[in-house]
Parts: structure tokens; sequence; C-alpha cells
């Protein structure tokens, strides 16, 4: 059972670091329509909206790759479970509120035609990301991770 936890933490820090890096990257060199998209949600005041959309990539990349890499699991699942939160409140608002937004998940975003908003997907994607987020916090000893603590080196070893 603890093998199958490890293999599964690796599992779970790949797919949510995975999905973390790509979003960043995919908007870190249009962070001027990352800035919409954060507008979008009609949320913040601009100036607020504007600096999230320049961070939110940087801060995406970086969590992204500290979990495929396996340093400071629980911070950054802990971290990105608690955007995951975040993004499921600015998406399930602006569905409640009517608005005809694309979420900028992965570029882009920002308005598009009524009746064309997809809300569930992203809605169903970020929940899930977020539960893999909370099992990383609660259980950070995976399979190749650089953090090495006593228990995750002797659960390795099947001790």
């Amino acid at each position: 059972m603890r093998q199958v936890q490890l293999w599964f933490g690796l599992l779970a820090r790949l797919v949510l670091g995975g999905v973390l890096l790509l979003a960043g990257y995919l908007k870190f060199d249009e962070l001027d329509k990352s800035q919409m998209a954060v507008r979008a949600y009609e949320m913040l005041p601009v100036p607020l909206a504007n600096f999230i959309g320049i961070v939110l990539p940087f801060f995406e990349i970086g969590m992204g790759l500290l979990l495929i890499l396996g340093a400071g699991i629980r911070y950054s699942a802990a971290l990105s479970a608690l955007l995951m939160v975040v993004f499921v409140i600015g998406i399930s608002q602006a569905w409640a509120r009517g608005l005809s937004i694309d979420c900028g998940c992965f570029g882009g975003g920002g308005q598009v035609a009524p009746g064309t908003a997809n809300y569930l997907t992203p809605l169903l994607r970020d929940t899930g990301l977020l539960a893999l987020g909370i099992y990383l916090f609660r259980y950070p000893q995976s399979k190749f991770a650089l953090d090495k603590t006593p228990q995750s080196a002797a659960l390795e070893k099947g001790i």
C-alpha cells in the first residue's frame, strides 16, 4: 500500500505540476491577454486585475516546476490548491452572474459571444486539480522527489 501511495504521489505531482506549468507557459509571453482575462471576471479593480494578470503566469510556472521536481511539495501543493479554490470561485461567480467569458486558463480569455461560454469543464478540471493539491499536502511523500525526509526515504525503501 505504501508503494501505491508513493507512485500516486508522483502521478499527482506530475499532473498538477504539468497543468500549472503549461497554463503559465501559454500565458507568460502574452501578458496583455492574461490581464484581459483576469479583468473579464469583473471581480477586482482594474489595476489589481492587471497586476494579477502579470504575476499569475510566473506563479503558475514556479508552482508547476516545484511540483514536478518534488521540491517543497507540501508548500507548493497548498499554494496550488489555494489557487484552484480561487479559480473555482472566479469561474463560479462568472457563471452565476451570467458573464460570457472564456476562463483564460490556458491563454486567451476575455469576453466571448453570448451562449458560447463553457464553465462546467473548467470547474470540473479545477476541482480535480484541487483534490490533487489537497492529497499532496496531506501525503507529500512520492517517488523521485527532491524532498527527502526520513519518513519518505523509509517509505521508498519499503521500511
